[in-house]
């Protein structure tokens, strides 16, 4: 797929969430690449090979004291080829990108990884 389309699909994720969240964010820039620098590999602890959906580098919502304020935004990564190659076999990269750009918004709100795949086995 190229770039443009898949950018296309992660701002629709983004449009599609529910407005009380849409209204909430703050001072965040929502990006796509191809796949993690090793940079952010190893600030994750993840070895070569290993794969890495999206990313949330910033300061979460529930962490911003008084003193928060200019300060570069929040990122969130989502990255085009891990995602392409998870789904190369029938999987929907559509249904994909919307359930990374969740996972990542999350953790914005301050929600952490072991909250969230509590949360996913209580839908499942």
């Amino acid at each position: 797929m190229d770039k443009e389309s898949f950018e296309r699909l992660v701002a629709r994720a983004v449009d599609d969430l529910p407005e009380e969240f849409l209204l909430r964010l703050e001072n965040i820039d929502i990006v796509v690449e191809e796949y993690p620098t090793p940079n952010q590999m190893l600030k994750l602890g993840l070895e070569q090979g290993e794969t890495l959906l999206g990313l949330y580098e910033g300061v979460p919502q529930t962490r911003r004291g008084g003193h928060y304020g200019l300060v570069p935004p929040d990122k969130i990564t989502i990255f085009q080829r891990s995602i392409e190659a998870k789904c190369r076999y029938g999987g929907n990269i559509g249904a994909e990108i919307q359930r990374v750009v969740k996972h990542e918004i999350a953790h914005h709100f301050g929600i952490s990884d072991a909250r969230l795949h509590q949360l996913e086995k209580e839908e499942g």
